[in-house]
């Protein structure tokens, strides 16, 4: 009776050979690799020496330094322990984006450019729908060969979960292949009720978070099977469009097209740091402000934009910042203003100086954000319907900017540096050798 259900809610569903790749525990993985050791038998962790997490964090750990220490990937640097047998590397992000590349060209061997979507740094999907046949028996062989291609290529060793869509490929490779002994599993939507429907564990869940769980939790929603029974009404009511998401989710079924181009209608561009320490001073805070106005100026530059909208977000210290929710306007400052469209970065310097001294209500500060969007080119002039155009007035290129821009680009962005970065808070030399806010590491060949 079951199947017979499960046939008539999946009939309309098209069926895809969906893989869900990850690299094993990869920044380790590849720390592992550069010093001769095997990665699923080697003790080692990448570890993050930061002041603003008060000694550092634990980015990544091997399989093992998992299982014998338990030290996972949000072990604080204190919580590590120091025993001769574990390698602590310092992170370099510049070389695990060198072997994601690498890694993501083998894929390119085996799918097109179009199916192939990099997920994040360790993760990619890939639609083997129509390429499969090309290169095995069945999806799994295929997976298979791509396992060996790639750990013989580069000795990271990849985990895969294969699905009928790329929500049922990311749940295989959650809940099942990470864990299993040849780090594959394969899951179809006759699957869902055994595999899936058991989980009462959302934190494993991908796209659940930890007050999403909370929330379903208090209306009895225990399980996965309680989700995909749940009134898809009452979760669209109480949840938007996340209610319709899940529900999806607790089926198995996604519609989305890896080859669909996505049109970011609002791009805007910015910087966010988490302060070493409290800034209570205002001229600290106002000088990382003004070092952040110039990096996102530059960046502007480099694309050939402006914007009109110019925003300032500071968190305030005593509030814990969760990075993974929005900032809200009650866990500190947060404020927009329109300007007529620029990329100086004089302009956004003063800009952002003023909704400063105007809003900053003295509270001592841990986070700084600044973003500017509402874009255009740089080539094109706003032209009011109002008023007569003054075409000679348009903004032009600052030279100093031309210059400082240009040094940065050949010799780095510490190359030549604004006198404020000089003064007592400034963050924008310590930062300029970091990706993603860690380490980059050595130059490599």
């Amino acid at each position: 009776m079951v199947n017979k259900a499960l046939e008539t809610i999946y009939a309309n569903e098209e069926r895809r050979v969906v893989f869900l790749i990850d690299s094993k525990s990869f920044y380790a993985s590849v720390e592992c690799v550069e010093r001769k050791l095997n990665p699923l038998k080697a003790l080692l962790v990448v570890m993050s020496h930061q002041e603003n997490l008060k000694g550092g964090l634990v980015l990544a750990s091997s399989p093992m330094a998992k299982k014998i220490l338990g030290i996972s990937n949000v072990t604080r640097q204190k919580d590590v322990p120091d025993i001769p047998q574990l390698i602590k590397a310092e992170p370099r992000m510049n070389l695990y984006i060198k072997r994601n590349l690498e890694i993501n060209a083998i894929y390119q061997q085996y799918v097109d450019e179009a199916h192939l979507l990099p997920y994040s740094i360790d993760e990619s999907i890939l639609d083997m729908t129509n390429f499969w046949p090309l290169f095995g028996d069945s999806p799994k062989a295929v997976a298979e060969r791509i396992q060996k291609h790639v750990l013989k290529e580069t000795g990271i060793y990849l985990s895969i979960g294969i699905g009928d869509s790329p929500a049922l490929a990311k749940l295989a490779l959650d809940l099942e292949a990470k864990s299993a002994r040849h780090l594959l599993a394969e899951w179809h939507y006759e699957d869902v009720p055994d595999k899936l429907w058991p989980v009462m564990d959302f934190g494993k869940v991908w796209s659940i978070g930890r007050k999403t769980a909370k929330k379903l939790q208090s209306w009895g929603i225990n399980s996965m099977g309680d989700l995909a029974h749940y009134n898809p009404y009452q979760l669209r009511k109480k949840l938007g469009l996340m209610g319709e998401q899940l529900f999806a989710l607790a089926w198995g079924i996604d519609r989305s097209d890896l080859t669909e181009k996505i049109q970011v209608k609002n791009k805007s561009y910015g910087n966010s740091q988490v302060l070493p320490y409290n800034y209570r001073d205002r001229e600290a805070i106002r000088v990382v402000i003004l070092e952040m106005a110039d990096q996102v100026a530059s960046r502007l530059r480099a694309h050939g934009v402006q914007a009109a909208l110019v925003s300032l977000y500071l968190g305030y210290a005593e509030q814990k910042i969760d990075f993974d929710e929005r900032h809200d306007r009650s866990t500190g400052l947060h404020k927009t203003v329109r300007i007529d469209p620029s990329n100086r970065s004089t302009t956004m310097m003063s800009v952002l100086e003023k909704i400063f001294n105007q809003h900053w209500n003295g509270r001592p500060v841990r986070h700084i954000g600044v973003a500017m969007s509402d874009l255009g080119s740089d080539k094109v002039q706003p032209i009011s319907l109002f008023e007569e155009a003054q075409l000679t007035e348009t903004e032009e290129q600052d030279p100093i900017d031309q210059v400082v821009d240009q040094l940065r680009k050949r010799f780095g962005s510490a190359a030549i540096v604004r006198s404020l970065s000089l003064e007592r808070g400034a963050r924008a030399i310590e930062r300029a050798g970091l990706v993603g806010g860690h380490n980059g590491g050595n130059a490599y060949d």
